[in-house]
């Protein structure tokens, strides 16, 4: 009997040697000898790549897939799925049952169970290993030791064969393997729209159809009840939102789960399972509001956290004002400076309160105050500021953090004293739980954390409950920037409650050094800029042309500033989007050739589907990695390539610096950075360059927004070229946010600390929600905006 689809590519082979095996992922290549194949390959060997597990020796596999040309290597058999070539007679079950994989299992023992299941044995016990009890004489202990064996060393062909046939391929497959283990098919035949919400890389269409494959329908609850957390998901993680509209929700899902089935969900049907999601804890509903439970609770803690600081009073009337004025005055002195009025008030401000505030856009002085806060806080407190004259028993008493380590550098730069990452100050590595953080105290005095716009509420939340009650905090940050990439807009309803003592520096120093780019930040604040835009300044010029004139603008003007001395550090271009003629994607191909280019070939590469990485290249990091110290938006450089043969992992490796941290990537890490000679203006946040180079052209109309463009132009330090259309970049400036983030802290800070400016809405007429209420309520949306959660009551209120 023909064992193989003929028209699907497969080599059987009995594995000879393994050349290198991943145990992380299972990632494998092997050399086999070939028994039969339906390819061209006529050779008595093959080297088969693909993901599974270590083979045993003489072991026979049936691998399907395709040939491929490796550059290096030569011809290999990449595999998509295979399995183990059982034995498919009773003999050879018999011999197979009897062998040394199953010890105490001997040749009489194997001849009941094949006379008793037949030639379809070992597939009918992996199926169910109850059909063992139908063997004569077979106690449960050599029942249980069969089927663990079988799975053992069956069970991941057989989970990887079954994926496949559902579509998913083989990285991913393992990675769904890897979570489920043995229970993988008996989980996902149950509910497979676990996938949404446990398997990062599984949305809910791939879900969904995996669900309609194995029968559930439109209406199964598991589907209503994935897609109502996918649809809140994606509105935290894509928008920043820390909740959604119930009304809203309830329209998303009931979209999203019409698009993939063609059938009418009713709102009812979609209300129950979110009442029910309710219950169990995996959402949170409160008056007309959903939220993922974690960002309900870190907004909680938030409020919490923020109320626990502003109740220390000890720091009201800590220093006489003559004593703080002739400390003050000493200081300038000692520096060579003078602090106009709202920079010692900022200071002042800073040093008699528990918590403070501290905002303004770009050349107001906000590094010269964090400087003064630190030097005078110092003084008043006879302390040292020499970090070595301090045990590791005895805490620095001023901690400096920032959100990224570039911001932390500049933080360090600037005020001569040691400054980390937000991830790192909290000792994150990784491996630690949100639990085993919670008891965690960060050690000090005085805090001051920089570029507080790029917090976002999960993580503003980890900070402040880490921070004793002993501590003076001072929040830092331009207010007119991005938000954080993640959601929540901390800084932003934090200055908007009035909660905590903010001073705003408005007064612009450097524009006495002829910054005209200051100036274009603060007019663009305005929502104007100046009408000779396109004059050129000493520090700013404006080239116009279209989008499929970019790459040629931009190849010139790099060109222009290396010939001039400048480095690739030194350059960085900015666009919003990456994809189109004047994408991020596209523009880096051509820096790369203009920055690091190999034109004879001699120079090491490595290749990683459509990007050559070269030594020199700059590098972006895309994901936070804090067991190696990186994190999403850090930038480094390409120190080394090492190739598969030249070291004993056997693999493709880069290693890059990231200002001296050294991480290396294996071929499977590489989908964690990209190139960064151009870059996201959010990946650039927290960061200066010397030369800003900012396309912006009529393309980039959805990304183009006021506060993207501001955080844009604000990342230079000397020179700022746009090039692009005026048209476009006038229509960014007058384009506020129309995407306003949805959030609570705002008014719960208001709510809890009393302020004059809390709102307070009337309560209405509430019922609770149950089956028996539900059928009363109607579920039509979008009629005078009434949804079920009008009438959920409010049993999140007892925290």
């Amino acid at each position: 009997m023909d064992l193989f689809n003929e028209e699907e590519p497969f080599i059987k082979g009995r594995h000879i040697v393994t050349i290198f095996h991943n145990e992380d992922n299972l990632y494998s290549v092997v050399r086999v000898r070939v028994e039969e194949t339906n390819t061209a390959h006529d050779e008595k060997e093959a080297v088969v790549t693909g993901h599974f597990p270590k083979m045993q020796e003489e072991d026979t596999y049936i691998f399907y897939g395709q040939f491929k040309e490796h550059p290096r290597f030569g011809e290999q058999f990449h595999t998509t799925h295979f399995k183990k070539d059982l034995p498919q007679t009773k003999q050879g079950i018999i011999h197979y049952l009897s062998s040394d994989l199953f010890q105490g299992i001997g040749l009489k023992t194997a001849e009941k169970i094949v006379e008793t299941l037949g030639e379809q044995a070992i597939s009918k016990i992996m199926e169910n290993d109850a059909v063992l009890q139908e063997v004569p004489k077979l106690s449960a202990e050599k029942a249980k030791h069969i089927y663990d064996v079988l799975i053992e060393h069956q069970g991941l062909e057989r989970v990887m064969v079954h994926l496949n046939d559902w579509g998913f391929g083989p990285q991913l497959s393992m990675k769904i393997y890897q979570l489920y283990q043995d229970a993988t098919l008996e989980i996902l035949q149950k509910n497979p729209y676990q996938l949404v919400y446990e398997v990062d890389g599984v949305g809910f269409g791939r879900a969904d159809d995996l669900g309609r494959h194995l029968g559930l329908s439109g209406r199964h609850p598991d589907r209503i009840k994935a897609g109502c957390l996918y649809c809140l998901q994606q509105a935290s993680l894509q928008e920043g939102h820390v909740f959604v509209e119930a009304s809203t929700l309830l329209s998303k899902v009931k979209e999203l789960l019409e698009k993939h089935q063609a059938e009418n969900i009713d709102y009812t049907d979609i209300s129950a399972q979110l009442l029910e999601l309710d219950e169990k804890g995996k959402i949170i509903g409160k008056d007309q509001r959903i939220y993922m439970p974690s960002l309900y609770f870190s907004e909680k803690g938030l409020v919490t956290n923020i109320q626990r600081i502003l109740s220390q009073t000890e720091y009201e009337n800590q220093f006489p004002e003559s004593e703080f004025l002739l400390a003050l005055g000493d200081l300038e002195e000692r520096l060579g400076v003078y602090y106009a009025s709202s920079q010692k008030e900022a200071i002042q401000t800073a040093l008699m309160s528990p918590m403070m505030i501290l905002t303004g856009g770009p050349g107001t002085g906000k590094t010269t105050v964090i400087k003064g806060i630190v030097e005078l806080y110092a003084e008043l407190h006879g302390i040292s500021l020499d970090p070595d004259q301090y045990s590791k028993e005895e805490p620095f008493p001023v901690v400096l953090a920032a959100p990224t380590g570039r911001a932390a550098k500049r933080m360090s730069e600037s005020t001569g004293l040691p400054a980390m990452t937000i991830h790192r100050l909290l000792g994150w590595n990784g491996q630690e739980s949100m639990e085993e953080d919670e008891d965690r105290l960060v050690e000090g005095r005085l805090l001051i954390i920089d570029e507080m716009s790029m917090v976002d509420t999960w993580l503003a939340h980890q900070l402040l409950q880490a921070l004793p009650d002993t501590m003076q905090v001072i929040l830092v940050g331009d207010q007119d920037q991005l938000p954080s990439v993640g959601p929540g807009q901390v800084l932003q309803d934090l200055l908007d409650s009035k909660v905590v003592p903010t001073v705003q520096l408005t007064d612009i120093y450097r524009q006495e050094e002829g910054s005209s780019i200051i100036e274009l930040a603060h007019q663009m604040k305005q929502g104007r800029i100046p009408q000779n835009i396109r004059t050129q300044q000493p520090d700013r010029s404006f080239i116009p042309c279209r989008a499929n004139q970019m790459e040629e603008v931009v190849g010139k003007i790099v060109k222009n500033a290396l010939s001039k001395g400048y480095t690739t550090k030194d350059i960085q271009v900015l666009a919003p989007m990456y994809r189109g003629p004047a994408g991020i994607d596209r523009l880096n191909q051509v820096l790369q050739e203009l920055m690091n280019p190999n034109p004879d070939g001699t120079r090491k590469e490595l290749n990683f589907g459509e990007v050559t990485y070269r030594i020199g290249d700059k590098i972006l990091q895309l994901v936070n990695q804090p067991e190696s110290h990186v994190f999403n938006g850090d930038m480094g450089e390409v120190i080394s390539i090492f190739h598969a043969k030249e070291n004993t992992e056997k693999q493709d490796m880069l290693l890059v610096s990231y200002d001296g941290v050294e991480v290396t990537y294996t071929r499977q890490d590489l989908n964690q950075i990209t190139h960064a000679f151009c870059c996201s203006i959010h990946k650039s946040q927290g960061s200066e360059f010397p030369i800003v180079i900012l396309p912006v052209v009529k393309s980039y109309y959805r990304m183009l927004r006021r506060n993207l463009l501001y955080t844009a132009i604000t990342r230079s330090k000397r020179f700022l070229i746009l090039c692009g259309e005026e048209e476009a970049f006038r229509f960014g400036v007058e384009r506020t946010d129309d995407l306003q983030r949805l959030t609570t802290l705002r008014s719960n800070l208001e709510e809890t600390l009393n302020h004059p400016n809390a709102v307070h809405e009337a309560p209405g007429n509430q019922i609770i929600l149950s089956e028996e209420t539900l059928l009363l309520i109607d579920p039509m949306i979008g009629m005078n905006g009434i949804t079920p959660y009008d009438f959920l009551e409010a049993n999140h209120n007892q925290e």
